[in-house]
């Protein structure tokens, strides 16, 4: 894994890859008592050649940096997270699983890491990466069957809805939890002003399709910007589908066509059903649907089965690390 330091007041400037293991923190260290923390993921895929390559990772390092301006946080640059994220793939390079049975998952972490009590000045900040093996979970899964939640609430206007602050995942799991317990896949929450318009799934995006126009939530500072959502907008335009990005009322969700999720872990995955207020209503799913055909375009072109016309994958050229990993 990777890992880089910098105080307060400096940037980061020099990282290394250490052995993967366990990492030493103070009992009062930020990202333990003030949730001072940004993670983002993303994944390396192993082409039909054999070559290895990423998705958009300039996107995640984007993003972090606005999380991180967010939680007063020094963060790398945007080449800092490239290079750490290409030293832990090609350090890991033998657990990327062979084209079309996976991928290596990526996980950067930005934390609060010195000893310090107290919100007001934080001395020191860690950057991590570490890695993991992963088979295409959803692929060939059953599609989601959501659940509405109606009484708890995801994200806040003016909260951290929109960055990936490590704490905005355990307040979803009790909602989550209810929901599987119930049978439904995961939960789907409303905005918090009005309690009527869809927002997200617990980890992903939400798109629905009406005729000839694919339709998802607009991002007003409570929805995460997600890299996959982002691409399969620029991907249903180049097939001349009309694209909204707008408030949907819960009641519109019902009557679509079709409806599915998006994000790293997730891809592109269908849902089968919604269930709001107990009503349960059912939507198109096959080879034949929308989201098919863009799953299909994404995953091509992060595998390289297609051609990248959108210059969204990075090869990570393995000879050039190869004096960092010889290890």
């Amino acid at each position: 894994m990777y890992m880089m330091k910098c105080s307060n007041e400096e940037n980061f400037l020099h990282g290394k890859l250490i052995p993967y293991g366990n990492i030493e923190l103070s009992p009062v260290a930020g990202v333990l008592n003030y949730g001072q923390g940004l993670f983002e993921g993303l994944k390396a895929y192993r082409r039909e050649d054999g070559g290895i390559q990423l998705f958009r990772p300039e996107q995640n390092a984007l993003r972090m940096k606005m999380g991180a301006e967010r939680l007063c946080m020094q963060s790398p640059s945007v080449d800092q997270f490239i290079d750490a994220v290409k030293h832990v793939v090609i350090a890991n390079k033998r657990f990327v699983p062979p084209a079309g049975k996976g991928a290596l998952y990526v996980r950067p972490l930005l934390m609060a890491s010195a000893p310090h009590i107290g919100m007001n000045f934080t001395p020191e900040f860690t950057f991590l990466v570490f890695s993991t093996p992963v088979g295409y979970f959803y692929k060939g899964r059953p599609p989601f069957d959501l659940f509405v939640e109606k009484k708890l609430r995801r994200a806040v206007p003016g909260g951290t809805g929109s960055i990936k602050s490590i704490a905005n995942y355990a307040p979803v799991i009790l909602a989550q939890a209810q929901a599987t317990a119930k049978g439904f896949s995961d939960v789907l929450f409303l905005d918090s002003v009005n309690g009527k318009y869809v927002e997200e799934v617990a980890s992903c995006n939400i798109f629905m399709v009406k005729g000839n126009v694919v339709s998802t939530p607009a991002l007003h500072g409570t929805i995460l910007p997600g890299i996959t959502r982002k691409s399969i907008i620029d991907i249903a335009l180049s097939f001349g589908y009309q694209v909204e990005e707008r408030m949907i009322p819960v009641e519109e969700l019902l009557e679509a066509d079709e409806v599915f999720c998006t994000g790293t872990a997730v891809i592109v995955n269908p849902v089968s059903t919604v269930t709001y207020e107990n009503k349960r209503v059912t939507y198109n799913i096959g080879k034949e649907v929308v989201s098919h055909k863009l799953y299909e375009t994404l995953t091509g072109i992060q595998t390289g089965r297609i051609e990248d016309s959108m210059g969204w994958t990075l090869q990570v050229n393995v000879e050039d690390f190869a004096s960092k990993t010889n290890k």
